[in-house]
């Protein structure tokens, strides 16, 4: 049976940021369609990550959100997921996909500083407002289903060798 797969955020009904709040808007409108339809939500990709993380430590002093983690996941396994999920019948919302480990920011940072071969200092600094308290309260996290098995460094070797 055809149906519509769609891939999501988890936390996009706990994180109040804007794009969070189109992908919920979104999931919403599929599932008031009347289409067969398959939602997975997914912590972020590897390469997000490696992307944010390469704008924050551009700067000789890299300044970090404190308190702040993340459990990014393979993309490679989001796509086989979702890939058997659209040969599958509509499952209506799967369970959310995360990544192997939930790790601080500032560790992720000095893996990634370690893989490109980069010194920087890093400093955290606390943020103020909702989204912000959002994130530090694991809004965006899905320890209850790390099921990735993909590690950040392992992408991080792949990637810068």
């Amino acid at each position: 049976m055809a149906h519509l797969v769609y891939i999501s955020i988890v936390g996009v009904d706990r994180v109040p940021l804007r794009y969070y709040r189109a992908k919920l808007a979104v999931e919403r409108r599929i599932e008031e369609s009347g289409l067969g339809w398959t939602v997975l939500r997914t912590t972020q990709f590897h390469d997000l990550m490696a992307t944010f993380l390469g704008k924050l430590t551009a700067p000789p002093l890299a300044l970090l959100p404190a308190g702040l983690a993340d459990q990014p996941v393979e993309v490679a396994e989001v796509a086989e997921r979702l890939a058997g999920s659209a040969l599958a019948a509509p499952a209506g919302r799967l369970p959310d996909m995360g990544g192997p480990e939930v790790r601080s920011v500032d560790s992720l940072a000095r893996a990634y500083l370690h893989a490109t071969g980069r010194r920087r200092r890093l400093l955290e600094v606390p943020l103020a407002g909702r989204t912000y308290g959002a994130f530090r309260a694991g809004g965006h996290l899905a320890p209850e289903q790390a099921v990735g098995k993909g590690t950040f460094e392992e992408y991080l070797a792949r990637r810068f060798g």
